[in-house]
This record gives C-alpha cells, sequence and structure tokens, in this order.
C-alpha cells in the first residue's frame, strides 16, 4: 500500500478524471478502493491488534461487523437498491471513521509497513 493509497480512507483525493462527469469519479474511486482492498484489510486488522488504537475505534468497527452479519437492517431489503446496499454503505463509513479515530502516527506507520512487504 502506498501511503497515498490511505487518503481513499481519509479524506477527498485528487483524481485525473474530468470533474464535470461524477460517474467517472465514482468509478475510479471504486476501481482504485478495489485495487488496494487488501492492503487495507491488512491496514485494519494491524490497527484492530495495535495496543495503541483506543478500545473505542475498535469497538465501533466490531458492532458495524455485528450490524452487517444480523438480520436487523436500519433500511429493509424489501426496498429496492436501497434496502441492498444499506449495509455496504454503513460498513464503508464506518471503515473510514474506524481509521480517522485511530492515531495518525501509528496509522502512517502501519501504512509504511504495509507499503514495505512486512
Amino acid at each position: 500500500m502506498t501511503p497515498g493509497a490511505i487518503n481513499a480512507i481519509r479524506g477527498p483525493v485528487s483524481l485525473r478524471a474530468d470533474a464535470s462527469w461524477p460517474p467517472a469519479v465514482l468509478v475510479l474511486r471504486g476501481l482504485r478502493f478495489l485495487r488496494h482492498l487488501p492492503q487495507f484489510v491488512r491496514l485494519y486488522w494491524r490497527l484492530f491488534c495495535d495496543r495503541r488504537v483506543s478500545i473505542w475505534p475498535k469497538a465501533l468497527l466490531v458492532f458495524s461487523l455485528l450490524y452487517v452479519v444480523s438480520p436487523v437492517d436500519l433500511i429493509p431489503d424489501v426496498i429496492p437498491f436501497i434496502g441492498e446496499i444499506d449495509d455496504l454503505v454503513i460498513l464503508i463509513v464506518v471503515c473510514k471513521l474506524f481509521v480517522y479515530c485511530c492515531p495518525r502516527a501509528v496509522v502512517q506507520e502501519h501504512v509504511h509497513r504495509i507499503s514495505a512487504g512486512g
């Protein structure tokens, strides 16, 4: 994972696509996220296991994963499209929030270790 890849989690990044066509921006963001997904999973796991990260971000991540696998939904799945993606949206928001709540130095340390192959 490159240090710039963490920007996909932390906040907006500059894209090479024309900003006048938002679907292209969304597609590029989605492709970038999928390309880095294995590194993101490793980053989340390392941060989750790191003792320097507070219990609250870890609890937030655990509760969001429990919500995703639970049969209880904020928006019922009988509503077409929206009801089916609410779990995904919640998971993405919580993953961003998890990294945001972790100490920046700890996140950067793990990003550099992952990018170095360790």
